[in-house]
């Protein structure tokens, strides 16, 4: 098929603004009007490989969401879901972080429909409902404690039974410490939270329990100004994300002698 032939299905098929630009030998980069939340452009590339056309990423969507995801975060839970389903929808094979789609026949604008579908679907996770992104987070903070502490060291949803038996203040997790104090670890996703975590280190201070405060912040920089102050008095080690700080928190913890 000629490439104006080419053009003409693709826009038949998928939309009027879009054009190719030739970048070598059977290589062709697609321009569309398709974008990613923050603005940049899918990245779509129809080249020859062999005796076959096919349209690809060239690993650019994967490496785009790892600005703001762990790369492993892509693999696992409600993100690894959403990557999967929408490959097997639109029939795009996954190549070792490139994302491509054969052209089969002259059916040069299915395949871009397809293919543009599929990863306007794979960047969705990037963006998920605020309840689906706090589960996320959540389910990330324990699978990262659960992984870096030992078992007999470590109580999620902790309270003092005996001052607290309905569990009023409640700890994401406590921490037991080899000097015998204790880390309450708060995961920490929304100002309320914040602000729930705030009252509780302050009432386990009242009450003269021992402890450190820890708070991991989904993303810290959306907490109000005013509640992030009034928790900064009262906790000891604050991280601003769990995805960036993996390491750093790691060894925090190992400095403070819950790691084995």
């Amino acid at each position: 098929m000629e490439l104006e032939t080419i053009v003409r299905d693709f826009k038949s098929k998928v939309c009027e603004q879009l054009r190719l630009v030739s970048e070598g030998e059977d290589r062709f980069r697609v321009f569309t009007p398709f974008l990613f939340e923050d603005g940049d452009h899918l990245a779509i590339v129809l080249k020859r490989e062999h005796d076959r056309w096919l349209l690809s990423d060239e690993g650019h969507t994967y490496m785009h969401l790892t600005y703001d995801l762990d790369e492993k975060d892509l693999r696992k839970g409600t993100r690894q879901k959403i990557i999967t389903n929408a490959l097997a929808a639109f029939s795009v094979s996954d190549r070792n972080g490139e994302l491509i789609v054969p052209i089969a026949g002259d059916r040069y604008g299915d395949a871009l429909y397809s293919f543009i579908q599929a990863l306007l679907k794979i960047a969705d996770v990037s963006y998920l409902s605020r309840e689906r992104v706090r589960s996320t987070f959540l389910d990330d903070f324990r699978e990262f404690i659960e992984k870096n502490i030992p078992s007999q060291r470590r109580a999620f949803d902790w309270h003092d039974m005996e001052r607290d038996p309905e569990g009023y203040y409640q700890v994401d997790c406590r921490i037991q410490q080899l000097n015998g104090d204790a880390l309450f670890v708060y995961a920490l996703p929304t100002d309320d939270k914040v602000r729930d975590a705030t009252i509780g280190l302050l009432q386990y201070e009242k009450w003269g329990i021992p402890n450190r405060g820890v708070g991991i912040f989904e993303n810290q920089e959306d907490i109000n100004r005013k509640v992030l102050a009034r928790f900064s008095d009262v906790c000891e080690k604050q991280f601003s994300n769990l995805v960036t700080n993996r390491d750093r928190l790691s060894r925090y913890l190992g400095e403070s002698g819950t790691v084995q």
